[in-house]
């Protein structure tokens, strides 16, 4: 697919998807990213690595402004989003795989996380539906 195929698809997928689903898209293309930047980092591409090592760092900061202060789950989720931010930081600066593949860990980790809160709240509507 090219480039402003693949462009297109993606605006269509977000500006149709429901909220859970956007937040799926971000940790998606978060976890994407940070591959990519470690690819390019094995590579010695260091100006690709700092592009999608950025790119990662802005959809931490949008999963961070969307959280709901009032739970406490968010609290600590914002806790766990600076950390990542602070791996993905010393990955860059330090040219550090271990911080890429720990982040790329919890992403993905939170990621599978949300897949199955997904699935339960569709098994929910479902029912009540």
């Amino acid at each position: 697919m090219n480039q402003q195929a693949q462009q297109l698809y993606l605006r269509t997928q977000v500006s149709t998807a429901a909220p859970g689903e956007l937040t799926l898209l971000l940790y998606n293309g978060c976890i994407k990213f940070m591959k990519q930047a470690q690819e390019a980092l094995m590579t010695k591409n260091y100006s690709e690595k700092n592009i999608n090592i950025k790119k990662a760092q802005d959809i931490i900061d949008e999963l961070m402004i969307t959280l709901n202060m009032d739970y406490e789950i968010s609290k600590n989720l914002k806790m766990l989003y600076v950390f990542i931010k602070e791996q993905l930081f010393e990955a860059n600066f330090k040219l550090n795989v271990e911080c890429l593949e720990t982040s790329i860990s919890l992403v993905t980790e939170l990621r599978d996380t949300w897949v199955e809160a997904l699935k339960i709240l569709k098994n929910k509507a479902t029912v009540v539906g």
